[in-house]
């Protein structure tokens, strides 16, 4: 099966005769350009270089790209055709740059240990980018065989993520992963996105059949393997899916828009459409459905706490974008403040 094949969307935006590739690897500026038939070391060209003012133009693992051959192996990358998808996050620091984590992703694999790292407002973040990149978002849970409360687990990340599927495997043993493999689908890609030590890369190797990304020993002191991926790589499942690795993130820092807070937040913005007041702010208001939530358990304060902290990060990023980060910071914090 060919794991490489261009699709239509694609090659409408080269001219007939163009060689088009795929990146599988990226490193420092360094590329590999998969084909269906060769593999070649690419950098991009002086004329490229030149041009790319924002490092969002800059190709990204998963890019389709138009290039030309040199020296055998050695390929020049001339330009990145428009992505379907792309899976980002702001970049660190205090500036308002996007940093592009993967492209062209169908499916995005939320991994998550059920172990110490487990953390429900990391997941809804991840689930809300997801939303933001255009691919589905499902939730992996590592590490079954060290949790003694699996199924509470699992029940207490629907309540917070609903309608994303969930499923736990181990992948020491493989146990749950034949249940996983339903989410693989032939010409499909699928990134793997997660906090470092949850088990991303023994999950891979579990896909794959073969040890391809190497772990290092599990610490027994808190139960988190020290995978060594550093950088981001694409790989071909036997089935004809294609698998993106990342490297753990330490943080997400959210790139976006609220729209997708609230599909991310389904329940709260369900709730919010029976508030009395349109413009309900969802604290002290009268005829707040949220609020009855609340009181009724129906809803946990952790979630609309978390709900309201990435809406007011989303709008942040959004003034920054269009009014630079000195004005952002005296609309939402008045002329005197010296906030970031």
């Amino acid at each position: 099966m060919n794991h490489f094949f261009v699709h239509d969307f694609f090659t409408q935006q080269a001219e007939e005769d163009a060689l088009i590739g795929r990146i599988t690897r990226a490193s420092q500026e360094i590329y590999t350009v998969r084909t269906e038939t060769n593999s070649y070391t690419g950098t991009v060209s002086g004329k490229f270089r030149y041009e790319a003012e924002q490092s969002r133009l800059w190709p990204a693992i998963g890019d389709w790209v138009i290039y030309e051959r040199y020296d055998q192996d050695k390929a020049r990358i001339h330009q990145v055709l428009n992505r379907r998808t792309v899976l980002s996050r702001k970049a660190a620091g205090t500036g308002n740059d996007e940093q592009i984590i993967a492209a062209n992703v169908d499916v995005v694999f939320i991994v998550t240990s059920l172990t110490k790292e487990f953390n429900i407002q990391r997941i809804e973040r991840y689930v809300m980018q997801v939303y933001e990149s255009g691919a589905r978002p499902v939730i992996v849970c590592t590490k079954q065989d060290l949790c003694s409360d699996v199924m509470a687990k699992i029940a207490h990340i629907e309540r917070h993520a609903p309608g994303v599927p969930v499923y736990t495997v181990n992948s020491l043993d493989g146990s749950g992963v034949n249940v996983l493999e339903q989410e693989l689908t032939a010409g499909e890609t699928i990134s793997l996105i997660g906090s470092s030590g949850v088990g991303k890369s023994t999950l891979l190797n579990r896909l794959l059949g073969e040890e391809i990304q190497q772990t290092k020993q599990v610490r027994e002191e808190d139960g988190r393997g020290r995978h060594t991926t550093t950088h981001r790589e694409l790989f071909s499942l036997p089935n004809g899916t294609v698998v993106i690795d990342t490297p753990g993130m330490r943080e997400l820092q959210l790139w976006g828009e609220s729209a997708n807070v609230d599909a991310t937040f389904s329940d709260i913005e369900h709730l919010s459409r029976q508030c009395k007041f349109r413009d309900c702010s969802h604290d002290k208001e009268p005829g707040c459905a949220v609020a009855k939530a609340l009181e009724a358990n129906e809803l946990s304060p952790d979630r609309l706490k978390n709900y309201n902290k990435m809406l007011r990060e989303v709008e942040r990023l959004n003034l920054k974008d269009k009014y630079g980060t000195h004005r952002t910071n005296r609309i939402l914090h008045g002329p005197n403040s010296k906030k970031a």
